[in-house]
């Protein structure tokens, strides 16, 4: 194995921290939109479909794990970086091969979590067309 630098694993830290950044985002967006929604409820039973609360579920569960897998990626780059200032480098490559899993698995969740967010913003589409006809 090629010997890594300290700068190898350091590189993803400005990626990770903006992922992190717009992880958070969306959580917080969907955090006020579940707070609407139960005020919307407790005003008219009928407002909220149980489907778009079972929607919402699912898309903050996707972002929980978005969020952890791109923190656990973080905190192995940074192991990584610890074993090669101790110049245990076969250690400090492998981890920073976790380290890069760990941020592909939390890259392909929020693809999927996109992917619902869109199926869901499309029904309201439809349903505003359905209502302007």
């Amino acid at each position: 194995m090629e010997q890594l630098s300290l700068t190898t694993p350091s590189l993803l830290f400005s990626a990770i921290s903006l992922l992190m950044l717009a992880y958070t985002n969306r959580f917080l967006s969907y955090a006020q939109l579940v707070r609407n929604l139960k005020e919307k409820l407790t005003e008219d039973k009928s407002a909220v479909a149980l489907p778009q609360i079972a929607n919402l579920r699912k898309r903050l569960t996707l972002i929980q794990s978005m969020q952890i897998f791109g923190i656990m990626s973080l905190l192995l780059c940074v192991v990584s970086m610890f074993f090669i200032y101790i110049r245990m480098y076969n250690a400090a490559g492998y981890i920073f091969g976790i380290a890069m899993i760990l941020l592909i698995i939390s890259l392909a969740i929020c693809v999927r979590e996109i992917q619902i967010s869109m199926r869901s913003l499309n029904l309201h589409l439809h349903d505003m067309e359905e209502i302007e006809k």
